[in-house]
């Protein structure tokens, strides 16, 4: 089998290259191997990301036990979570594109045969998926899993259940005893964050899209499952190099379209958006706003983990898992049933061994949650180019909400003003210059949802940001085009009227266009936020949120 690696070590004239990987305690017999790269993004920081060294051992394993030379590299990755609501978040969303293309530049410089991609956090599941969609080798992904949900009292919490709760002391209804009880409960194991938050709900696409074996998404970290699985990963990655698969023969345009599907079904994070066409664009399936409406006008929403009800991932785990949300979205022909898996076998095939739907955690099509999707996309003189809605977490009561702007240019601000009780029922928060131009970076805001909720307040709240997979109620993002861009959200002003019309796909500013022009003519754009740095360099070229956000 003629392999990419032999460029770098095979003839005369790569004997240097030979004594470089000799120092590196390799033996002649294992560098005439296919070199597998293990790319793990393991480190002390992130929660989900504690354990991938033993992932990688375990991938090692596999490889090995297929006849194939492992070597490890790593990549960063940034905890959502602790950057959140500081100026650090403004570097979460562009890490993306560093890990993408610090995984590329690896890859390519070391002429690995094949990768298996060990992420387990947010921007680090999307940014693998785009290098392996550009690199195009044999690739699979086996993520870190899902942290098991804490307890308190005989409830099931997680991550939200404490940023809830800080809004809940800031309103005066919870002592600061009970947020630390909470503080010690909520996060028990090392795990990505046990709800459908964004990266649960990617490493759950990562199955859909057939990048990762069954079990991926749902397998909790703590499980010794995990690591059998991360085996079957090192041992699978040799066969797609055997058989010629590669990435993009995986990644197709009916691959990406199940991930949709799947998204819409389970309600996952708004941020998913974001990624999906990201990778889309990267594997040369491009997907607009307008197919993700129409994807989500026929999917119904089947299933609904924290924040959109008490059920946690472990809960999924125990009833099927992604294949069995998949195997109920087959009775209605939503799926591609031919779209190749690494597992080697279709999603078909993994689907038709499922369990079936009990009823509870995942419900059958004829009686879902709501007969559209999860996410919805809303268009209007606000959002010409669109903005998205998790509306699996919205109230019924909520769905249609028309109130006055409250206007403001950062997050801190709006912050300030919900925890001084500043904000009334009815309100409509705007949080603008945050879009991934302006802000720089995109930041996603579950502090400003939490305090809202909970405060107790019914509240809308829309921005050119982006908002966490914990977030729910009627939280728009991505509003595109964005303040930075002079986009409509820019000309908002204190108190005009705003509707957000979920049922009607509408967010609407009450303002004339002759009133809106005149606005037009007196706006200027504000100076950068980052002048200097990564920053600044990513904001100058970086796309809109509509595009997902992507740099050319």
């Amino acid at each position: 089998m003629e392999l990419r690696s032999d460029r770098m070590k095979r003839g005369l004239a790569k004997s240097p290259h030979r004594s470089l990987l000799k120092a590196d305690g390799l033996t002649d017999e294992e560098i005439a191997r296919p070199l597998v790269a293990i790319v793990n993004s393991a480190n002390d920081v992130i929660p989900g990301h504690l354990m991938l060294d033993r992932i990688a051992d375990a991938v090692r394993t596999g490889v090995l036990m297929a006849g194939g030379t492992p070597l490890a590299f790593s990549t960063i990755g940034i905890c959502d979570g602790i950057a959140m609501n500081h100026a650090g978040m403004r570097y979460s969303l562009a890490s993306r594109e560093v890990i993408a293309d610090s995984v590329e530049l690896a890859v390519e410089a070391h002429a690995f045969d094949a990768m298996v991609m060990i992420p387990n956090c947010d921007k680090v599941i999307p940014g693998m998926l785009m290098a392996a969609a550009r690199l195009d080798i044999p690739t699979v992904v086996i993520s870190g899993g899902p942290m098991l949900a804490g307890r308190v009292r005989g409830r099931a919490v997680d991550l939200d259940t404490v940023f809830t709760a800080v809004g809940k002391v800031s309103a005066g209804l919870m002592d600061e005893a009970e947020l630390a009880e909470l503080e010690e409960s909520a996060c028990p194991t090392c795990g990505s964050c046990a709800g459908l938050f964004t990266a649960n709900s990617m490493n759950c696409l990562v199955e859909a899209i057939g990048m990762g074996l069954p079990g991926n998404g749902t397998v909790p970290a703590v499980y010794s499952a995990r690591i059998r699985l991360a085996k079957h990963a090192g041992m699978r990655v040799m066969d797609l190099l055997r058989e010629g698969v590669t990435a993009r023969q995986i990644m197709t345009s009916d691959a990406i379209r199940n991930a949709m599907t799947l998204d819409m079904a389970f309600g996952g994070s708004s941020n998913t958006v974001l990624h999906l066409t990201a990778i889309a664009h990267e594997a040369g399936a491009d997907i607009t706003l307008d197919d993700w409406a129409a994807v989500s006008a026929r999917t119904p929403n089947i299933c609904r983990i924290s924040p959109a009800s008490e059920y946690h991932m472990e809960d999924l785990y125990g009833v099927g898992g992604v294949p069995a949300i998949m195997k109920e979205l087959g009775r209605r022909d939503l799926l591609a049933r031919d779209a190749q898996t690494v597992a080697g076998l279709t999603i078909g095939e993994i689907v038709d061994a499922a369990p079936d739907a009990e009823g509870n955690v995942i419900r059958t099509v004829e009686d879902p949650y709501y007969p559209e999707g999860g996410l919805r996309v809303l268009k209007g003189n606000l959002a010409p180019d669109g903005c998205v809605i998790k509306q699996s977490a919205v109230p019924a009561d909520m769905r249609r909400m028309t109130g006055p702007a409250r206007v403001f240019d950062s997050e801190e601000e709006a912050i300030e003003a919900i925890l001084a009780g500043r904000i009334v029922d009815g309100d409509v928060v705007v949080i603008r210059y945050e879009g991934p131009k302006g802000g720089p970076g995109m930041r996603e805001m579950l502090t400003p949802t939490s305090a809202i909720s909970g405060r107790g307040l019914k509240v809308a709240l829309m921005t050119d940001g982006r908002f966490s997979g914990a977030t729910k109620g009627p939280a728009v993002g991505h509003v595109s085009p964005e303040a930075a861009d002079g986009g409509t959200i820019a000309l908002v002003e204190e108190g005009d009227g705003i509707t957000i019309d979920i049922d009607a796909g509408l967010i609407e500013l009450a303002v004339t266009d002759e009133t809106l022009a005149e606005r037009r003519g007196r706006w200027t754009a504000p100076e950068p936020r980052v002048t200097s740095g990564y920053l600044a360099r990513y904001a100058r070229s970086v796309s809109s949120a509509d595009r997902g956000a992507v740099v050319s």
